[in-house]
This record gives structure tokens, sequence and C-alpha cells, in this order.
């Protein structure tokens, strides 16, 4: 808890970074499509509309309600002045079957995925668990994200084996991974159910780390990070905020240096397109904006990386994927 607190309110770590800007630093998209999960609120939804305005051949919102996607559509398409297409990609990150599902769509609609930013996730739920019986936030932030990634993953392949490719993959945590327990917690889903709900999304949020970081490894014709997207000013916090007086401290150091939704998507853009390929370092985690967290020991890690990588490989197989 220590660490996350001096994180959370360290205004250090939401000040400076490069200077970012949508409009001016993402390139001409065209030809590329873009896939990017929770896109119908929030960053996500923000990551689109900027993307949008840079011409990309197709984006793919992925999300669980029609008519949410439906309405966010027709709202991004208000901020834009070209006629990008933009369509709806099912998905719930909590069911194998609508996983599967939005994989097949996706890979019978589109020969190439240029750009995935992994951004859906949860928060400080109550206990619950998925189908796969993984604890909730670990389950939807992580597991979920894990099996779409491995049934895109022939089509990111392909697509970077083209002349001059950029196939990017980028993964959304956040600071809250320093509330993580031990790593041999996460991959017991029992003994990770029994601890307190912050300490569970710290495990998932470190899972993208571990997750992004493997995932360069085996595959580094992709590019893969993870992003901390900065403390955004929404009611996201209210309840880890009611139940610590420490991090109702660290939230309103938040009030003063916290991110609008704008602002927060700015870390996952630049490293989705604003970035130049060769200034990412591969399996990286970025906090706002741009900059390299070089020793962050979930980045660093290539054992605790392949052993995540492994027990995940395993529970999908186990679910027939």
């Amino acid at each position: 808890m220590a660490s996350f607190v001096a994180a959370f309110a360290n205004p250090f770590n939401y000040i400076g970074g490069v200077n970012f800007s949508s409009d001016r630093d993402i390139p001409d998209l065209a030809g590329k499509v873009v896939l990017v999960t929770g896109g119908n609120a929030g960053l996500g939804k923000e990551s689109i509309i900027q993307l949008a305005k840079h011409n990309p051949s197709k984006i793919f919102l992925a999300a669980r309600s029609e008519s949410k996607a439906t309405e966010a559509i027709k709202s991004i398409k208000s901020y834009i002045s070209n006629d990008v297409e933009i369509v709806w990609l099912p998905l719930d990150l909590v069911s194998t079957k609508s996983i599967r599902n939005a994989g097949e769509q996706f890979n019978a609609q589109s020969q190439r995925l240029d750009i995935l930013i992994l951004n859906a996730g949860v928060m400080s739920l109550p206990s619950g668990e998925t189908e796969m019986g993984h604890e909730i936030q670990l389950g939807t932030n992580h597991t979920g994200h894990f099996l779409l990634t491995k049934l895109l993953l022939p089509t990111l392949l392909k697509t970077a084996e083209e002349p001059n490719s950029d196939v990017r993959v980028v993964s959304l945590s956040s600071v809250g991974h320093n509330l993580a327990p031990s790593f041999d917690t996460f991959l017991d889903q029992e003994k990770l159910k029994n601890v307190n709900t912050n300490a569970r999304y710290g495990a998932s949020k470190a899972a993208n780390i571990l997750f992004a970081a493997e995932l360069s490894r085996r595959y580094p014709s992709i590019t893969s990070v993870s992003v901390h997207p900065g403390i955004i000013l929404t009611d996201l916090y209210d309840p880890i905020s009611q139940r610590s007086s420490a991090i109702a401290l660290g939230s309103k150091t938040m009030r003063i240096f916290g991110s609008s939704i704008p602002q927060g998507a700015c870390n996952q853009l630049w490293a989705a397109a604003g970035a130049k390929k060769q200034d990412l370092v591969n399996g990286g985690y970025y906090v706002p904006i741009g900059n390299l967290k070089h020793h962050n020991k979930y980045a660093q890690s290539e054992e605790m990386g392949r052993r995540l990588w492994e027990w995940s490989e395993a529970e999908a197989q186990r679910w027939g994927f």
C-alpha cells in the first residue's frame, strides 16, 4: 500500500514528459486498421476520436453494449470531418464465447491489424469471478485481453511482415499495479480471491505490464508497451478513496494534478501512433507522457513474464483457445 500511495500522490508522476499533441504528432494513418477495446466511453472513446482524425482505413470499437457502441460511434463522428469507417465489435471480456466470436468476426472482416489498444477494464469491484473461474478483475483486465490477443495474433504478425510495417499493441495499466500482492498470488486464483479488492485490482494492472513485456519478447516484430494514463478526473477512484484515508489524501493531490479524459488519453495515443517506432522501448512501461519507467520490476522480470504467459496459455488451452 505504501508504494501505491507514494506513486499515487507523487505529482511528478503526472507532469513532464514529452510535448505531445494528437493533432500535430499522429501521422497519416491511411490504410491502417485499428481496434480499441472499451471504445464506447472514457479513454477508449477519446482514443478513437483522435485516431479517426488521421484517416485510418477502419476502426473497430469493441464493447459489450450495441446501443452504447452505436451512440458512441454517432458521437465520435460529430468530432471528425472525414468519413472513416467505425464499426462495433461485440466484446464481453468475461465471456469466452464473446471473446471467441469477437476474434472470428474481426478476422472475417479484416486482413490486417496495425494498432491494438487494450483499453477496457474494471476497477475495485466486489468479489466475483469470470466463467473461467478467474478473479473478476484479473479475468477482465488481463485474461480476457490475453485470449483476444491470442486470436488476433496471426493477423498482427501477418501485418508486421509487410515492408515498413509498424504494428503496435498498447496495454492500459495503472500506477495501481503498486497495490498488487505477491506474484505467486496472481497465479493462485483461490488465494487472489481472498485478498482485498484493491490488491486484486493491482494484480490485474501488474499483469498488464507483464503481458506487454512478454509479448514483446516472444514476438519482437510487434511493438508492445504498457501505459499508465495518469490520474483521471472521474469518479472511478471514489470507492477506494472511501475505504482508505491514505488514498483519500492522494485523491486531493489528484484534484490538483489530475487529468481530464482528453489529457488522460494522450499517453496511450502517443504510444499507439504518436511516438516514432524507434523511440519506443519494446516491452516498456510508460507514465504520462512518454516517460519510460526503466526499473519497473514487472516490465523487467523475464521470469514473472514467462510464468504469467505460461499460466495464461494453459488456461486458454483449457477453454479451447
